[in-house]
């Protein structure tokens, strides 16, 4: 994420936002790492991954109301498309931002 970019600047966009809300302790946030890197490779620039610590960003969570983390959301044009919360493998992430593009 760029420095100058807010979080709302970058959920507005065109292109697919898929956040994972994260904590550092978390076990299977952890689990989610290599799976979102692989997804991020795989999906290419069709979509973007960003992750928020909800520690350290609290109000994020907050917001849009994080309870259990990992919790995994995906925007467009500012709007909540998909959200499931726990650990989940690519090809679900896959198919959830294919709605999302079609």
């Amino acid at each position: 994420m760029a420095a100058k970019e807010s979080f709302k600047q970058i959920i507005q966009g065109e292109i697919p936002v898929l956040v994972d809300f994260y904590a550092e302790w978390c076990g299977p946030c952890k689990a989610m790492a290599p799976m979102l890197q692989q997804f991020q490779k795989e999906m290419g620039d069709k979509v973007r991954v960003i992750k928020v610590d909800v520690d350290r960003n609290p109000e994020a969570a907050a917001t849009y109301g994080v309870r259990a983390v990992p919790t995994l959301m995906i925007f467009k044009s500012g709007n909540v498309a998909w959200r499931h919360s726990g650990a989940v493998p690519v090809h679900t992430l896959k198919e959830a931002v294919g709605k999302v593009l079609s």
